[in-house]
């Protein structure tokens, strides 16, 4: 059976970009004009009471640059401040832009992985992953863009992209080499081909596998598949040291690359998941039943986990060892992003610990939703929490800007991956495994 995408959730997802985007320009409208206007902002916020992140006076230390945290409001500092509420409407934009193109990035990881395994459990849901990963294209050319324009000094987002900067700091002049405009615009290319590239082939020789008479294509699928993984696996670490961990030079994990990945993970299955029941609670895929969903959950569950054996992994090393040019990464974030950061630990650790740690649960629909939203928003925080204070420093605010972005880009995913699911039937016809995965049942 086709998928119709229904009028009503067609229209929701425009008035969602509509009203995303106004946002988005109220909030870059907003920002001021100069550096007396950004002393003036900052004074009226202390002085309403709602600006109190701290003295805003600190973002040096987000960056490992004390000598911009110069007590006192200096002429470096000022302009370092009004850097700050510049880039705010930008970080709000590249972080919901990255949000939500990394849930499809990990939806095409899981998909390949369950193409190279041979999964027997998954074939049913194989549409609704190539759905998803539609937004691939749109989502990781937005992406390329804010690089670009950083890289054109649109955004201050990228402090090591200044040749001011790097030329008064001797760390950043050691990783000229690798930390360079060019290249990295070059590897940003090459990443986002090598991702999309895939996507398209896998998508083809899936389709065309329904039509063959003998499972060449599911052979070549496999095989893709299998050396997709290994170039996904470097890739993507080298993405997350480029378009996350870079903003912040001065800084850097062993464990970063394999954080975002399990961000990435858990936020495209548990998308999966929703995706899934909707369709189901409309009357498509009807052979999909509650142990898929459960199994679904299950992987929800399992990689929030791993989730946080990461994290905990990486800020425990850091935080004992205490070297200075690692921990300030946490004490940033522990002294000005207490409830964001806090917050985000119990989003993505204790709430699906205790609610999908019972079996039962796992095969609720209304439950895996409800958790569903609850793992989304808090790995949102989670890249929230990587962005905003190497780009804003103190002066943060969960506001007009960053509601636009999650509006128009979950207004965008919603309408492309939806869109993507009408224009091929909801369930393959000739996968090896189709029937396994029909009988599917524990």
């Amino acid at each position: 059976m086709k998928y119709t995408f229904s009028n009503r959730l067609k229209i929701g997802s425009y008035i969602a970009m509509a009203l995303g985007l106004i946002m988005l320009a109220a909030g870059f409208m907003s920002t001021p004009s100069s550096v007396e206007e950004a002393k003036a902002m900052v004074a009226a916020s202390h002085a309403d009471g709602h600006g109190g992140h701290g003295e805003a006076d600190t973002h040096g230390a987000a960056h490992g640059e004390g000598e911009h945290a110069a007590a006192g409001h200096d002429a470096a500092h000022d302009e370092h401040v009004y850097h700050q509420l510049k880039n705010r409407p930008w970080s709000a934009l590249y972080v919901a832009a990255f949000f939500f193109f990394m849930i499809a990035l990990g939806v095409l990881a899981f998909y390949a992985v369950q193409h190279a395994a041979q999964a027997g459990w998954s074939p049913l849901l194989f549409r609704i992953m190539e759905g998803i990963t539609a937004y691939l294209v749109p989502g990781g050319i937005i992406v390329f863009v804010i690089l670009v324009l950083s890289v054109l000094h649109f955004n201050h987002l990228f402090t090591w992209m200044d040749a001011e900067v790097v030329e008064h700091d001797a760390l950043l002049q050691g990783k000229k080499g690798y930390l360079n405009p060019t290249f990295f615009l070059v590897r940003a290319a090459i990443f986002l081909g090598g991702w999309i590239a895939y996507r398209q082939i896998s998508r083809r020789l899936s389709l065309a596998h329904d039509k063959a008479e003998d499972n060449s294509n599911f052979k070549k699928n496999f095989r893709w598949s299998a050396g997709f993984l290994v170039f996904y696996l470097v890739s993507e670490s080298m993405m997350s040291w480029d378009w996350i961990m870079s903003l912040d030079p001065h800084w850097f994990s062993t464990l970063f690359g394999w954080y975002v990945f399990a961000s990435m993970f858990v936020s495209g299955i548990t998308v999966i998941a929703m995706v899934t029941i909707y369709l189901k609670s409309k009357g498509y895929l009807e052979e999909v039943n509650n142990s898929h969903i459960h199994d679904l959950a299950k992987f929800m569950f399992g990689i929030s986990i791993f989730w946080t054996y990461l994290w905990f992994s990486q800020f425990m090393l850091i935080w004992y060892a205490n070297i200075p040019e690692e921990v300030t990464y946490f004490v940033t974030r522990i002294e000005h992003y207490k409830l964001p950061f806090f917050g985000m630990l119990a989003l993505n650790f204790i709430f699906p610990l205790l609610v999908l740690m019972n079996s039962d649960y796992k095969r609720v629909n209304w439950f895996v939703i409800m958790t569903g939203i609850i793992i989304l928003f808090g790995h949102y925080m989670d890249v929230f929490n990587m962005v905003m204070p190497a780009t804003v420093g103190e002066n943060w605010h969960l506001g007009i800007p960053e509601i636009g972005g999650i509006l128009f880009f979950g207004g965008l995913f919603i309408f492309i991956v939806f869109n993507a699911l009408t224009k091929e039937e909801l369930t393959p016809k000739r996968n090896p495994f189709l029937e396994e995965s029909r009988q599917f049942h524990y």
